[in-house]
Order: structure tokens, then sequence, then C-alpha cells
């Protein structure tokens, strides 16, 4: 029995997230065609180089033709006008869908120009590295992940289980949640702890001018593990905070709170408060690990010095 969801899939963006696709994709055998385009000329060089897709095109529009599924795997910046290119193109009954990280704002720029008779189901898969570029993906990148499905209002429920089936197949596991509520959930799991860390890196820099090289020569993981988030994609993250502003706003607003009851706990020496709150925090370590979400190993499992 095949096992194809979709007959001819179209990445548009081939970065770590579509690369990671194309390939989880092949490993289950979930699509007979995969095309690509990607708007660096080198990139698409790479792409055809490794054989990332069947075809990579030169314009969004050429690998979007007869696609019955595209998936924008842009910056969430570059989403509306990548819709616009590929609407003329896209074929009755086709699906297309993305990966960003924000949704309301992607819904937004992206559903006025999905054509009538075209299904628009934006997604969010909850997996990625540091690294960026199509030499970076890798089959497994989903694998026991959430990929979380938002469908617009009416979105046909036949559309969305076909899209849920493909994260499915790429071994994700699917939950469909709305645009709303998920941009306040991703600024908790996501948005904030990145700014967060690109704070932390920025502050470290400065104190480095300071004490010469001893910040990055003495790096323990605390501060370590703060740079390997602080490693992604400047774009894709400048465009997740234009996009995501409310959300991350609130979430950043109760951070500040938080510190400054922690920074009175500090100067007032009040080590029980101190204690509950790493006790409790701890607690959430836990359960992320019970979730099957990281390892509890020193290095989280991530091998290496990194």
């Amino acid at each position: 029995m095949s096992k194809v969801i979709y007959p001819k899939v179209a990445l548009i963006g081939l970065g770590l997230i579509a690369s990671s696709i194309s390939h989880a994709i092949r490993r289950a055998g979930l699509a007979n065609e995969i095309t690509g385009f990607a708007r660096s000329s080198e990139t698409r060089e790479i792409a055809r180089e490794i054989g990332l897709c069947d075809q990579v095109y030169d314009t969004a529009a050429e690998a979007a033709q007869g696609a019955d599924l595209v998936i924008l795997c842009v910056p969430v910046g570059a989403m509306g006008q990548v819709a616009a290119e590929i609407a003329p193109v896209l074929k009755p009954g086709a699906t297309v869908s993305d990966v960003g990280s924000v949704k309301q704002a992607v819904i937004a720029a992206v559903a006025p120009h999905i054509p009538e008779g075209v299904h628009f189901i934006p997604a969010h898969p909850m997996a990625g590295t540091e690294h960026s570029g199509p030499r970076s993906g890798f089959a497994e990148l989903f694998d026991n992940r959430w990929c979380l499905v938002v469908p617009v209002t009416g979105s046909e429920e036949a559309a969305t289980e076909r899209l849920q089936s493909l994260w499915l197949g790429m071994g994700a596991k699917v939950e469909v949640m709305e645009a709303e509520h998920h941009d306040l959930v991703c600024a908790v799991t996501s948005h904030a702890p990145h700014l967060i860390a690109y704070t932390m890196v920025g502050v470290a820099d400065d104190l480095r001018r300071v004490t010469d090289n001893e910040v990055i020569q003495y790096s323990a993981a605390g501060f370590r593990d703060f740079t390997r988030i602080a490693a992604s994609d400047p774009t894709m993250w400048r465009d997740v905070f234009m996009n995501n502003k409310e959300a991350t706003l609130e979430i950043l607003g109760r951070f500040t709170e938080e510190l400054f009851v922690l920074q009175r706990a500090i100067r007032t020496g009040d080590g029980d408060h101190l204690f509950d709150y790493f006790t409790r925090t701890r607690a959430i370590r836990r359960g992320i690990v019970e979730a099957g979400q990281d390892t509890d190993a020193p290095d989280f499992g991530r091998g290496g010095g990194g």
C-alpha cells in the first residue's frame, strides 16, 4: 500500500526546516516528487549539488506550479510576498502551509493571497537546531517533536487531517491549536527565552571587552547554552519579534517582574525564597525530560562541546 500523502510537494525556502522536511518525506515515502526554491542562487546551487529536491527552480512560482502541497519555509516577514508570487499558479485543491513560529501575523499576511479552492492550513514544527542552510537538515529532526497545526476559519477538515498525517508520517506528534493561543505558547516556550539568551550573550560580550577573553575561555555550561540559542538565524528571529509583538511583550513584562522579585531576595539574603523558587523551576525541567522533549544527560544529550 502506498504511503504517498501528497504526490508533489513544493518547498519554498531551503534552510534547516525545509531540508529536514525533504529528508523526512523521502525517509517515509510520503511524496513522489519534491520541488524547491530559495531566494539565494548560492542556496539553490547547494540544494542541487546535494540532491535535496528532485528539481530546484529559480522562481517560487515555478516550484509551486502543479504542487499538491506548498510549504512556505521562509522567514515570517517574507511570507506574504511569497504567497502573492505563487498565488496565480496554485492548482485547485492544493494546500498551502508554512513552518513559521508566529501564526496570527502569517495568517494576516498570507490568507488574502490564497485563491478560492486552495486550502490554507498554517503549521509550526517545534523543532530546530542553531544551524541553518540546506546542508543542515536531517530526517530525524521532527521525531517525537510537536508540530502545531493552526487551521484558519473555513479550513476543510479533510485537508487539515491530510496535513496532520504528513507530519505524523515525518515522525512528529501533532496538536491542533488556535492562532492567538499558539502565539502566546510560543512566546513563553521559545520567543522570550531566545530574546533573554541574546541579551545575556550581549551583556557577556560587553564584559569580555573589559576582561579580555575570560568570558569565552571560562564558559561553563550555563553561558554556553545561552550562546547555542543565540547562534540561531538572525533574519528569522528579527521577524519573529516584529510579528509576535504583543505576546512577547506580555511574557517579557512578567519575566521582568519575576527578576525584580529574585533581585530583592538576593539583596535581602532571603535564601528560603531562592531555594523554593529553584525547587519549583527544577520540577519543570523534570517534566520536560519526562515528556520526552529532552534528555537529563548533563550536556542534554547534545554531545561534543556544544
